[in-house]
């Protein structure tokens, strides 16, 4: 939060008022709410506070942890904004919520449910988006940290997802909480058999690029030991050269790092010729992992002729207030319960989400590397 003011305020071009005061405060303390009664009401109210990955659902500490900052926390926004009612509102979404398989996608569908049981008196937007390339806890972003430690890659193969750069990720967000009718949930237009891309292909393209070519292991083992002989050749050869990355306009990978992170690469390597790059692909055998990403249902109602890359579900589902308060009576009942489990959570998320189908495995992402 330091390093985002000090590069808006050394930054020409941008219009920064006088009064710009970040604040790093839980939106759900009540040192929160004394700060929105003091500035409050807003023009614009947008909520980015998400749990956002599979890997959220761990345990039942974690899960717990995620539905209260993904739903919990987000009703009690709602209601505080009742009494400060901004122009616009804005909650962030995601892809995992359109036929979810993980606790972590059921959660923000309950949340978009739960915030358009308001949008009779909220003028409220949401948005699913994919992946953002880059970002902190991305795949790509995880290749380039794993690379300048010199740490085999890995990740499953076949695994399809759309990616969306940073900035394009911002302009839906922005587009969204100021456009449409309250109700709207947009998504980014991209094209299944063009845009969706599977994560090994990514891993391998990415490397290409890098200069580097993949050295395809078989187990998680002969990868990392394939990294340590790599090391030790390093330090006897010199390591490659290290560049940073440059300013660019273009949609490479330098465009969505920051600048500060150096990449490990040799610029004069040709294919035939560069350096082999330990990578280990597995099968998907996580619980909650997704084939493949989709932004809508086949019985939500689209329109995409308002906006040229945007798409809008016009149907979103409205629930009664007071069946959102049952499902939250449920959850806080469950929540404070010595008898709390996951398979417990996620009857209670099936009775309320009935096309919630969980892929249970009994395996989780912390446990590959």
């Amino acid at each position: 939060m330091t390093e985002l003011v000090r590069d808006l305020r050394s930054s020409p071009g941008y219009n920064i008022p006088e009064e710009f005061i970040p604040y790093p405060v839980n939106f759900g303390d009540r040192v929160f709410e004394k700060i929105f009664k003091k500035h409050g009401p807003f023009e614009i109210v947008a909520n980015f506070a998400a749990h956002k990955h599979v890997r959220s659902e761990k345990d039942i500490f974690s899960i717990e942890a995620m539905i209260e900052n993904n739903v919990l926390r987000a009703r009690k926004l709602l209601d505080l904004l009742l009494k400060y009612p901004p122009k616009h509102f804005f909650c962030v979404s995601t892809d995992k919520a359109a036929n979810p398989v993980n606790i972590m996608g059921a959660s923000k569908k309950l949340m978009e449910e739960t915030i358009m049981a308001y949008s009779d008196r909220l003028p409220i937007k949401t948005a699913r988006f994919a992946n953002v390339a880059f970002s902190n806890g991305s795949l790509p972003l995880g290749f380039i940290d794993r690379l300048n430690k010199n740490q085999p890659w890995s990740c499953p193969r076949g695994i399809r997802r759309f990616f969306v750069s940073p900035q394009e990720s911002g302009e839906l967000c922005l587009m969204a909480s100021i456009m449409g009718e309250s109700g709207d949930i947009f998504f980014p237009k991209l094209d299944e058999e063009k845009d969706m891309i599977p994560f090994d292909q990514m891993a391998i393209d990415l490397l290409h690029y890098l200069g580097l070519e993949p050295d395809i292991c078989k187990t998680e083992e002969e990868a990392k030991e394939k990294s340590v002989i790599l090391n030790g050749a390093q330090r006897n050869e010199g390591s490659p050269e290290k560049s940073t990355p440059p300013t660019s306009t273009d949609s490479s990978p330098d465009k969505h790092l920051n600048h500060n992170e150096n990449i490990s690469r040799s610029h004069t390597l040709t294919p035939s010729h560069a350096q082999k790059y330990p990578v280990f692909f597995f099968g998907s055998d996580t619980s909650g992992e997704k084939a493949y990403e989709e932004f809508y249902t086949e019985k939500e109602v689209l329109d995409n002729d308002s906006f040229i890359n945007l798409g809008v579900i016009k149907n979103s589902v409205k629930r009664d207030i007071k069946e959102i308060d049952g499902i939250f009576e449920k959850l806080h009942q469950l929540f404070e319960s010595n008898n709390i489990s996951k398979a417990a959570i996620v009857e209670i998320l099936k009775s309320y989400l009935p096309n919630f189908e969980h892929i249970e495995t009994g395996k989780g992402l912390d446990s590959k590397i």
